[in-house]
């Protein structure tokens, strides 16, 4: 079953989203975080299709200046710890546009590490920016091959406070280095709760 750490709703319906197209991706379910420590899902990831994708909405984390990120299992969900290397770059604009980049995220990548792979970093909640959350998605190649790695391929977005508000985006790649299935996953962040946010599930259909 899919697990919300702290409480959630869970739909968990197999039934298609009116706004997914029918000929590529299934909604597999439906997570809505409150005040969660994590979301996992420990179902539904298995060689049923070749790739899965998770589309996160509206990420909103309970502590100031954290990092969304995300890990794998292949012991459905006792451990979360499989070796990942990966690469990851970001650009940002701000609303004042006086402060633009494009740069490689030093910080963010892994080489051959068991820790958790950033997503987005720096989602401010501090007094005045309860509006500012993250929106992406995650894709997963055939995480239940038992011949070759695991690769991934992740972007997300979001608004972030400096001494102007930014509109920041972070792409992220990589690989759990396992020829083991993968068959559960864990969002979370870096300190403190999810305080609000929906990650979704979808099966990419096979050709």
């Amino acid at each position: 079953m899919a697990v919300v750490s702290g409480g959630t709703t869970l739909i968990d319906n197999g039934a298609l989203d009116a706004g997914v197209s029918s000929g590529s991706l299934i909604l597999l379910s439906t997570q809505t975080a409150s005040a969660s420590a994590s979301i996992s899902f420990t179902s539904g990831i298995d060689s049923t299709y070749d790739s899965y994708v998770f589309k996160f909405i509206n990420i909103h984390p309970a502590t100031d200046d954290v990092y969304f990120q995300f890990n794998l299992s292949t012991d459905g969900g006792s451990n979360y710890n499989v070796t990942k290397t990966t690469t990851s770059f970001e650009a940002y604009h701000n609303e004042s546009d006086s402060a633009t980049n494009l740069r490689y995220a030093t910080a963010n990548d892994l080489a051959q590490s068991t820790s958790d792979q950033r997503l987005i970093d720096l989602i401010p909640t501090g007094s005045g920016e309860n509006d500012m959350c993250a929106s992406g998605y995650l894709q997963l190649s055939n995480p239940s091959s038992t011949t070759y790695v695991k690769h991934f391929i992740a972007s997300v977005q979001a608004n972030v406070a400096g001494s102007s508000n930014y509109s920041w985006i972070s792409h992220t790649a990589g690989y759990g280095n396992t020829t083991s299935a993968v068959n559960a996953i864990i969002f979370r962040t870096s300190s403190g709760n999810i305080d609000d946010g929906i990650i979704s599930l979808y099966g990419v259909k096979k050709s």
